[in-house]
């Protein structure tokens, strides 16, 4: 049963990376998908410039607006959408990095082991997404209001799922890229060679850390529509559920929770499932005697 749902999952995964990437003619073009879906946005981090992308990212939109200095009504809108009827359940099923850095992590290498101490330092860090999230608005913004036109400073200069799905490719296969390619290209190539290698050690470094979108989501965690319900009534307290998960949560379904069911798989008591979550019964009797 356990295999079975993670089998799901990733198959979701996988379909929704052909989906968000779905027009084919640009794959191995060097160019970049004119798709008018472009207008609207997918849920997970899946960049506009990916050559088969049909539609854009939602963090990349935000920030573009927020840079030609308009209201961003209409990508709040969106964000509020997913995030509502999925919380963080996104970066688990429909995310194509989370899916990268699931399969990285996979790598038969010796891995950062999740002692108590660890534990700690990891949960304190990902708070850090708050921040970058903040910066994403602020920056463009500020720079608006100096120069009259802003930059999305963590697509531009920091993002590895950029880089990973849109930049290496292009840059591939396309000649003209190439020969511009400048200190620039470099940096955010380290980057996403450094999110590479830590995934190979570490589960999903970016999603947990650094993510701005992942950090959007998990407002909406305690209160999305889908998700995943601890049945207070077969729960025993044992938090072996929260032993179990790679993210590190302090209970199931606080801001950290990517809502991907594995963490069903530890509970002798059958009392996790998915379906759609009522807030108040969404912890575990240990977890609400330490709010």
């Amino acid at each position: 049963m356990v295999k079975k749902r993670i089998l799901h999952r990733r198959l979701i995964q996988f379909f929704s990376l052909l989906i968000y990437n779905a027009d084919a003619r640009h794959w191995f073009s060097g160019t970049i998908s004119a798709s008018p879906g472009k207008l609207t946005c997918v849920p997970g981090l899946n960049c506009y410039s990916c050559p088969g992308a049909v539609s854009s990212c939602p963090l990349g939109a935000l920030q573009n607006t927020l840079a030609t200095g308009r209201l961003p009504v209409f990508i709040t809108g969106i964000l509020l959408l997913f995030g509502t009827l999925f919380g963080r359940m996104v970066c688990s099923f429909l995310c194509p990095f989370g899916l990268v850095q699931e399969l990285l992590f996979k790598i038969p290498l010796p891995k950062i082991r999740r002692t108590p101490h660890i534990r700690a330092v990891t949960q304190r860090l990902s708070l850090l997404k708050y921040l970058i999230l903040a910066l994403c608005i602020a920056l463009p913004v500020v720079f608006f209001v100096q120069n009259g036109i802003g930059e999305p400073f963590f697509c531009k200069f920091f993002c590895p799922a950029g880089t990973v799905f849109a930049g290496w490719p292009l840059v591939a296969l396309n000649d003209t890229l190439r020969s511009a390619l400048g200190i620039l290209f470099s940096w955010k190539s380290a980057v996403a060679l450094a999110f590479i290698l830590w995934s190979v050690l570490m589960f999903r470094p970016f999603c947990r850390f650094f993510c701005p979108l992942g950090a959007v989501y998990s407002f909406f965690n305690r209160t999305a529509v889908l998700g995943i319900r601890v049945d207070a009534a077969k729960c025993t307290g044992c938090n072996a559920c929260i032993n179990r998960c790679k993210m590190d949560v302090r209970r199931i379904n606080d801001r950290e929770c990517i809502r991907c069911g594995e963490c069903a798989s530890a509970c002798s008591a059958g009392a996790i499932r998915f379906c759609g979550i009522r807030p108040q019964s969404s912890l575990s009797s240990d977890s609400k005697s330490s709010l």
